[in-house]
């Protein structure tokens, strides 16, 4: 079932965050909800290689990559990777390439933008501490969901009642 993000603001606005505009859809699903894991990293994506081949049970992987568009943080690749293991989504505070492949994939992208360029792959950055990018505050176990009018962040799953 899509949940909608205009019905949660209605009916849960006081346990919900709402980011700031500024991410694209880039993936082929743009109704996305999951719980989340993070990441912190700057243009380096080993971090994000390691987490897409961990198993996850619907998952959203919210990447804090410093709002740099100077290298890629995921593509085609990666973006496969995270749908074998059970990824729902990724969120990314960076760049992505492969845009016209990731746009035919059942799984949610978001991000600023695209660019060619490799990033590096020594593994600098952390894994499951709190993020902060676009005006909210992003921590591990927190639940997103997302559709065409934004994203929420809310402390545990939320399921609106019909009206």
């Amino acid at each position: 079932m899509m949940i909608k993000t205009t019905d949660l603001w209605e009916q849960f606005s006081e346990q919900l965050q709402v980011a700031s505009s500024g991410l694209q859809h880039f993936g082929g699903n743009c109704n996305f909800c999951g719980k989340v894991t993070t990441l912190k990293l700057y243009e380096d994506n080993q971090l994000v290689r390691n987490a897409v081949t961990e198993s996850s049970d619907g998952g959203i992987l919210v990447v804090d990559g410093g709002g740099s568009l100077r290298t890629v943080l995921l593509g085609d690749l990666l973006a496969q990777k995270a749908l074998d293991h059970g990824w729902s989504g990724i969120i990314i505070n960076g760049s992505v390439r492969d845009s016209t492949e990731l746009a035919t994939m059942p799984l949610g992208v978001l991000a600023l933008g695209t660019t060619p360029r490799r990033s590096a792959k020594e593994g600098w950055g952390y894994q499951d501490g709190p993020v902060q990018f676009l005006g909210v505050t992003i921590r591990p176990g927190a639940w997103i969901c997302t559709d065409a009018d934004g994203w929420v962040i809310a402390p545990a799953p939320l399921q609106p009642q019909g009206e």
